[in-house]
């Protein structure tokens, strides 16, 4: 039941986009670079979102 529920978790992070923030802040101690805090990444985030011009339907 456990490794059920640690699937789904894991599921549901990477589905929503949680996991996201904790891949950014391994990928910079692996290259030795202070991480943005998370509110400074969901921003940046938000805003890359909000310019791609593949988002948009118009």
């Amino acid at each position: 039941m456990r490794r059920v529920l640690a699937g789904m978790r894991w599921y549901l992070r990477a589905v929503t986009g949680e996991a996201r923030y904790d891949e950014h802040v391994a990928a910079c101690r692996r290259n030795g670079v202070t991480p943005l805090s998370r509110r400074a990444f969901e921003r940046h985030r938000a805003h890359l979102r909000e310019h791609r011009t593949s988002s948009r339907c118009c």
